[in-house]
């Protein structure tokens, strides 16, 4: 009975033990996972993206402004201003050589012209020759060009563009003066300058 009752006693404090040693151990605690991220949405996305696209590629260039090739109406009012007062350039009869008269004519105010030109390389002036009555048709057309293109080689020299100087002759077919002396034929040996405003 004794050894019966030291048995009983010995599990029971096995027991007592294995249940002590049970109590000790922790059990792990378990975190719960992170809650899940709501996916970005499309907008937010595109926004990111464009994001990156600004830093990483840099901004095209504005394209540069087109400027006009032709001035405004104020310009043209003052160009027609400096060609009417730029007299005609007159010649001596049977000459298409540029006299001091006519080169003083042609002088005046061709700098401002020139400066105004400059900036708008569409917009022509026109260079008419002229002739009087005397000799044939053929020849003043020919002496009419010749005086045409002694004036625009003038105004070239002075910085006009010389694309921008159109020449035509109209030998004795426009004169300015219609009496038949050698004061009315001197008012029609003579180059005119008009303004173009049409691009050629």
């Amino acid at each position: 009975m004794k050894y019966s009752s030291r048995l009983i006693v010995l599990a029971v404090a096995v027991a007592a033990m294995i249940g002590a040693g049970c109590a000790k151990k922790k059990v792990a605690a378990q975190v719960p996972p992170p809650p899940s991220q709501p996916a970005a949405t499309a907008q937010q996305q595109s926004t990111t993206q464009a994001a990156r696209n600004a830093t990483s590629t840099p901004a095209p260039a504005p394209a540069p402004q087109q400027t006009t090739r032709m001035p405004n109406a104020q310009t043209r009012a003052r160009i027609d201003t400096l060609l009417a007062r730029i007299e005609d350039a007159y010649f001596d009869y049977d000459k298409h050589t540029l006299r001091p008269d006519a080169i003083k004519a042609l002088e005046a105010d061709s700098t401002e012209l020139r400066d105004i030109l400059k900036d708008y390389p569409d917009y022509k002036l026109t260079i008419e020759g002229h002739c009087d009555e005397r000799g044939s048709a053929e020849y003043n057309m020919a002496l009419g060009q010749e005086r045409a293109d002694a004036a625009k080689s003038y105004l070239v020299q002075v910085g006009i563009p010389s694309a921008q100087l159109a020449t035509v002759s109209y030998g004795k077919e426009k004169p300015a003066c219609d009496e038949h002396d050698e004061a009315c034929w001197q008012k029609n040996r003579r180059v005119h300058i008009v303004a173009d405003s049409q691009p050629r």
